[in-house]
C-alpha cells in the first residue's frame, strides 16, 4: 500500500494472477494492511453499490468517534474514487485526491475515520464494494456537496452528475464547518490511536 497525499488515506494495487480460466487477486490482506498503515481494520459491515454512468455518490463521512473507515474497490466497470479531507485542523483540510478504481487494475483505496468519500461511475453498471469499520448509523452520517465550487473536485466534464436528493442538498464544506458538523483532525488521530 502507498500513502496518498492526505494523511490517513492509502491506495493498493494488488498483484493479479491471470490464466486461461480467468483472474485471481487478493484485494484485502490483514497482515499487509497493518504493516503498511500501522492500523488495524475492524470489519463491521460490507456494502455493494451498483451505479449507472454519471452517478455521483458522496461526499460522505461519519462523526468521530467512532467514525467509519472504508476499504473500497470496484469489481465491475470503473469509478473515479475521491478522498476529501473534511477534518478541521488538518494540514490538508479541504484538499481532495482522486484514484481511478476499475476491474482492470483492481486498485483499492483505504480512508481512515473522519475522511470524506465520494465516487462517480465512469461506466454503466459500475459496481463498488467496500468494507466498513462501523455499521450504518443515520444519526452519525453526514455529507458535503460533491459539487462545492470551493472544493473544486475535477469530476469528468463529459458526464452529467446524477445525485441523490440527499447528496444534492448537502451543505458546502464551509457551511458544514460553520454548523459544527465536521470531525476534528485531533479527534480522529486520538480515536485511531486507541486500536
Amino acid at each position: 500500500m502507498k500513502p496518498l497525499g492526505i494523511e490517513g488515506a492509502w491506495v493498493e494495487t494488488p498483484r493479479v494472477f491471470a490464466d486461461g480460466r480467468g483472474r485471481f487477486h487478493e484485494w484485502f490482506k490483514d497482515q499487509g494492511f497493518r504493516e503498511s498503515t500501522g492500523q488495524a481494520f475492524r470489519l463491521a459491515q460490507a456494502n455493494c453499490s451498483r451505479s449507472v454512468l454519471g452517478t455521483l455518490r458522496g461526499i460522505h463521512y461519519a462523526s468521530v468517534p467512532p467514525g467509519q473507515a472504508k476499504y473500497v474497490t470496484c469489481v465491475s466497470g470503473a469509478v473515479l474514487d475521491v478522498v476529501v479531507d473534511v477534518r478541521t485542523g488538518s494540514p490538508t483540510f479541504g484538499k481532495w485526491e482522486a484514484v481511478r478504481l476499475d476491474d482492470a487494475t483492481h486498485r483499492c483505496v483505504y480512508l481512515s475515520e473522519g475522511l470524506g468519500h465520494a465516487f462517480m461511475a465512469l461506466e454503466d453498471d459500475s459496481t463498488v464494494v467496500y468494507l466498513c469499520s462501523e455499521g450504518y448509523a443515520p444519526e452519525r452520517e453526514h455529507g458535503v456537496d460533491p459539487l462545492d465550487p470551493a472544493l473544486g473536485i475535477a469530476w469528468p466534464e463529459n458526464l452529467t452528475p446524477l445525485l441523490s436528493p440527499k447528496d444534492a442538498a448537502a451543505p458546502t464544506l464551509e457551511q458544514a464547518e460553520r454548523k459544527g458538523l465536521l470531525p476534528s483532525f485531533q479527534d480522529c488521530l486520538t480515536y485511531r490511536g486507541k486500536y
